[in-house]
């Protein structure tokens, strides 16, 4: 699977992309926000953090606490529990949580990897993003 004509980004390529950064959720937060949210569509990617007495009066952002990354029904969700990352996948509809499945994270990598080269392949934009998520350029 590639994401368009003469293109070599593959969901194999795009899943190992995801995983190198998996275990450090702060890391995934600025793959996700820079790399992607500027490609995606509006609300597709959220990133949550907490912020201390000490970040807000220095007006510092805060550590991430929760990256969501919404796909159509489909909600992904990697959160810091504990200093060790939990990720789940839900099956949403209209505001509702139909399902709740606790995953590992290199499943939940491989998921994201999925629905990302699906969008890729139909918006350029999208392409180019995940392109340079995997080759740095």
């Amino acid at each position: 699977m590639t994401t368009g004509p003469g293109d070599d980004l593959s969901l194999d390529m795009v899943a190992a992309a995801l995983r190198a950064d998996s275990a450090d959720v702060g890391v995934y937060a600025r793959v996700l926000t820079e790399s992607l949210g500027g490609a995606l569509p509006a609300g597709w990617v959220t990133v949550d953090r907490e912020r201390s007495v000490s970040d807000r009066m220095r007006g510092r952002p805060g550590e991430v606490s929760r990256i969501t990354v919404r796909l159509g029904e489909q909600v992904l969700t990697l959160t810091m529990r504990g200093g060790q990352p939990v990720a789940e996948i839900c099956r949403e509809v209209r505001g509702v949580v139909l399902s709740r499945q606790p995953v590992g994270v290199q499943q939940w990598a491989g998921e994201l990897a999925r629905a990302l080269v699906e969008h890729a392949e139909q918006n350029a934009q999208a392409a180019q993003a995940l392109r340079k998520l995997v080759l740095g350029t």
